[in-house]
């Protein structure tokens, strides 16, 4: 799960959503996304599930980091 902030990051810029955008839609603070991006804070199970329903991926791509996003 090393590459799940580069592959929120990407997901978020697909989009063009700021990160407080995102941080309203997830519920969260905008920090708090800029820190999941940076891989300094681990989301749990529930954020996963949220932002992959949210972006249309599955879980599996979010978290597995030799599964790449589809254009």
């Amino acid at each position: 799960m090393e590459r799940f902030g580069e592959k929120l990051h990407i997901l978020r810029n697909r989009r063009r959503l700021t990160l407080r955008e995102l941080g309203d839609m997830l519920e969260v603070s905008h920090t708090f996304v800029a820190q999941m991006e940076k891989g300094g804070k681990t989301p749990n199970v529930a954020m996963i599930l949220k932002i992959a329903r949210l972006f249309a991926v599955s879980t599996d791509v979010l978290i597995k980091d030799e599964l790449e996003l589809e254009d």
